[in-house]
C-alpha cells in the first residue's frame, strides 16, 4: 500500500481506539449520591451513595484527604460518622481499612448503598458548613468514591430543607431531574462547590457564556448589582490577557459570612467576605482583587498547570516546585486585571505591587530558602506558619508576583515591546494546558521564546537561589523608582512582633537582623517596661515614637515569670523603603511604556 494509505488506516485505528475508550468511560454506571438535610441546624449533611459493584465480592471506597488549591493534608474523614452499607434489603459488613478508606462486603450485589453523616461546621473555602439558613459543601470533605473509579460519572441529587429554594453549583444539571447534577468524573465532582439555600444571584454574559455572581449568607447589605457589573469587567480583562474563555459557564460563589479567603475551581470560585464589603472603597477593592486572583486561576492552574498537579493523588501530598508561578503569577495578575478593567487607579496598582515587594524584602527567610523550595515544602510550612517561619522561608505568593513583574519588564525590553508576559502565558497555555502540564524547564523555555533570549540563567537566579532580586531593569524600563525616605522621619524600630494577651504585651516573633534578636529577646517574653516606665499592651508603638533610631533603651521583661532586664539599641523601621512611584524625571518613552503596561 501507499504510505499515505497506511497512515490513514493507522490514524483511523487510533481514533477508533480513543473513541472506544471515551465511550467505555461514559458507559460506566454512575455513582449516585443523595444529599439530605433533615435537621440543618445541627450542622449535618446526610449522604446516601449508590455504588456500582457489578457482582464483585467486595468494593473499596475512599474519601480525599486534601483539596486541590489548598496544599495541606486536611483529614476530612474526621467529620464522617455512622458509615453503614446495604444491598437494598439487607445490611452489609463495612470494614475501615485505612484512615480514609472502607471495604464493603457486597454478597454479590449489583450495587451497594452507603449511608453516612458529615459534620459540617468549618467556615472555610476548603470545607463544609451547614446551618438552618444554608449549606455550603465542597467535594473533598463530602463524597466517597470507588478507589478505582476516577473516570466514572458521578451524579448528585439534593433534597432541599423546608425553607430552602434552590441550588447553585457549576456542575451540569440533569435535565429530566430537578436539583440533580452530573460530573463526568471524580475530579470534576471534587472541583465543584455546591451552595444550597436562598441565594441572591446576578447573571451576566461574556462572549455568549453565562456567568453568575452568587451571594449566600447575609447579602442584604452587599451591592449585588454593582459587584456583578465590576466582576464582568474583570472577566473581560482576563479574556483580553489570556484569550478565549475556556469554560462552558462560570460561577462566582461568594459567601457573605464575615469570613475571608478564596479557592479556585475549574468553572467557579468559592470565596468569603463580609456584609459591609461594598460599603467602603478599600474593602471593595480588596474583594475585587480576590475575585481577580481566583478568576485568573481558571487559566493559570486549572488548565495551564505544573505537570505534578494532575492526575491528582487525593490521598497523599503532590509535591511541586512551581507554585510561585501557579499562585505568584496569579497574584500579579490580581493587580493587573482590576487596573486594566478601569477599576483601580495606577497608584493603587503600584501600591499593591509595592506590598508584594515589601513582603519579600522584609522577610529574612528570602536569604535562606529559594522560592521553588518554599513551593515544594508548602505541605509542611505554608499552612502551618510559626514564630520562626519568616526567618527560614519566603512566601511564594508575593515573591512569585514580584518575579512576574520583573519578567514582564524583561520580556518587553528584550523583545522591543513586541511581546509581554501576557504573550508568554498565552503560549504556555497553548502548549501545556489540559492533560499535559509543564515542567520548570518547559516553562522557562516558553518564556525565553517570548523574550527572544535565553532566560534559564535568570530563572535559576530568581527562583532557584537565594540571591537578592534585582529591580534596576524593571524600574528603568517603566520609569519607576522606590519612593525616597527622609532619614529625619525614620521611626524607632524594635523588630519583634507582639500581641495583646489579656492586657499583657507578649512577643510573638523575633526576626533575624533586627534589634530584638540581637539583644536576645525571645518569643513569649512579656514586655513590662521601657526605661523603668510601664508600657501597656496597646502602647508599644506610641512609646517607641518617643525615641529615635540608635537610642539605647532598657527593657524589663518577664520570661517564664522571672524578671529580666535587657538592653536594646533601637533600629530604623525598614518597611517604607519599598514603595513604588513614577519617577519625577521619567522620560516620555518610559511613560509610554507604563501606559502600554497598565493603560491610562
Amino acid at each position: 500500500m501507499k504510505r499515505t494509505t497506511l497512515l490513514a488506516l493507522a490514524t483511523a485505528c487510533l481514533l477508533a481506539t480513543a473513541t472506544s475508550g471515551q465511550l467505555s468511560a461514559q458507559a460506566l454506571e454512575p455513582i449516585r449520591y443523595t444529599l439530605r438535610f433533615p435537621a440543618p441546624h445541627t450542622h449535618y449533611v446526610e449522604v446516601e451513595a449508590t455504588i456500582p459493584a457489578a457482582g464483585r465480592p467486595e468494593v473499596e471506597v475512599y474519601m480525599a484527604t486534601w483539596t486541590p488549591g489548598s496544599y495541606l493534608i486536611r483529614e476530612y474523614e474526621r467529620n464522617v460518622e455512622a458509615m453503614a452499607a446495604s444491598n437494598g434489603a439487607n445490611a452489609l459488613a463495612v470494614e475501615k481499612t485505612r484512615k480514609n478508606r472502607w471495604k464493603v462486603t457486597t454478597r454479590g450485589a449489583r450495587a451497594v448503598t452507603l449511608r453516612y453523616k458529615v459534620y459540617s461546621r468549618e467556615m472555610t473555602v476548603r470545607n463544609n458548613w451547614v446551618e438552618a439558613g444554608f449549606a455550603m459543601l465542597n467535594g473533598a470533605p463530602t463524597f466517597v468514591t470507588l478507589v478505582e473509579s476516577a473516570a466514572r460519572p458521578h451524579e448528585v441529587r439534593v433534597e432541599l430543607a423546608a425553607t430552602w429554594r434552590g441550588v447553585q453549583t457549576p456542575l451540569m444539571p440533569v435535565a429530566t431531574m430537578p436539583d440533580t447534577f452530573r460530573a463526568d468524573d471524580f475530579d470534576t465532582l471534587i472541583d465543584s462547590p455546591i451552595i444550597i439555600g436562598n441565594p441572591v444571584v446576578r447573571e451576566f454574559t461574556v462572549d455568549g457564556k453565562k456567568h453568575a455572581l452568587v451571594l449566600e449568607g447575609d447579602p442584604s447589605l452587599f451591592d449585588a448589582d454593582r459587584a456583578a457589573a465590576d466582576v464582568k469587567k474583570i472577566v473581560e480583562a482576563g479574556r483580553n490577557v489570556m484569550g478565549p474563555l475556556p469554560y462552558p459557564h462560570y460561577y462566582f460563589l461568594n459567601m457573605v459570612t464575615e469570613s475571608g479567603g478564596g479557592l479556585e475551581h475549574k468553572n467557579s470560585f468559592l470565596g468569603m467576605s463580609g456584609r459591609f464589603t461594598t460599603r467602603t472603597h478599600r474593602s471593595y477593592m480588596s474583594w475585587l482583587g480576590l475575585i481577580a486572583h481566583e478568576y485568573f486561576h481558571n487559566w493559570n492552574v486549572k488548565r495551564l498547570r505544573p505537570v505534578e498537579l494532575g492526575p491528582f493523588d487525593y490521598e497523599n501530598e503532590n509535591y511541586v516546585k512551581t507554585l510561585w508561578v501557579a499562585e505568584g503569577f496569579t497574584d500579579y495578575y490580581a493587580e493587573v486585571l482590576p487596573r486594566r478593567a478601569g477599576l483601580a487607579t495606577q497608584q493603587e496598582f503600584l501600591d499593591g505591587l509595592s506590598d508584594s515587594i515589601e513582603a519579600v524584602q522584609t522577610t529574612p527567610g528570602r536569604l535562606v530558602t529559594p522560592v521553588d523550595m518554599a513551593s515544594f515544602d508548602t505541605w509542611i510550612k505554608q499552612y502551618r506558619p510559626d514564630e520562626n517561619t519568616a526567618n527560614t522561608s519566603v512566601n511564594y505568593y508575593p515573591k512569585g508576583a514580584v518575579i512576574a513583574f520583573l519578567l514582564d519588564a524583561r520580556i518587553r525590553k528584550s523583545s522591543g515591546a513586541a511581546r509581554t508576559l501576557d504573550t508568554g502565558m498565552q503560549w504556555a497555555m497553548q502548549r501545556y494546558s489540559g492533560a499535559k502540564g509543564y515542567t520548570p524547564a518547559q516553562f522557562y523555555e516558553v518564556m525565553s521564546e517570548a523574550a527572544g533570549t535565553d532566560l534559564k540563567g535568570w530563572f535559576a537566579q530568581t527562583a532557584e537561589s537565594t540571591d537578592e532580586l534585582d529591580y534596576t531593569e524593571a524600574l528603568d524600563y517603566f520609569g519607576l523608582r522606590f519612593r525616597p525616605t527622609d532619614p529625619r522621619s525614620a521611626r524607632a524600630f524594635l523588630g519583634g512582633g507582639t500581641r495583646n494577651d489579656n492586657g499583657r504585651l507578649v512577643i510573638t516573633s523575633v526576626r533575624r537582623g533586627t534589634p530584638a534578636i540581637e539583644a536576645g529577646l525571645n518569643v513569649d517574653d512579656e514586655i513590662l517596661a521601657i526605661d523603668d516606665v510601664r508600657v501597656r499592651a496597646d502602647g508599644l508603638t506610641a512609646r517607641l515614637d518617643q525615641y529615635k533610631p540608635g537610642d539605647k533603651v532598657a527593657l524589663l521583661v518577664a520570661r517564664r515569670d522571672k524578671l529580666t532586664r535587657i538592653d536594646v539599641t533601637l533600629g530604623s523601621e525598614p518597611g517604607r523603603a519599598w514603595r513604588l512611584e513614577v519617577a519625577p524625571n521619567a522620560s516620555a518613552e518610559q511613560k509610554a511604556r507604563l501606559t502600554a503596561w497598565l493603560g491610562q
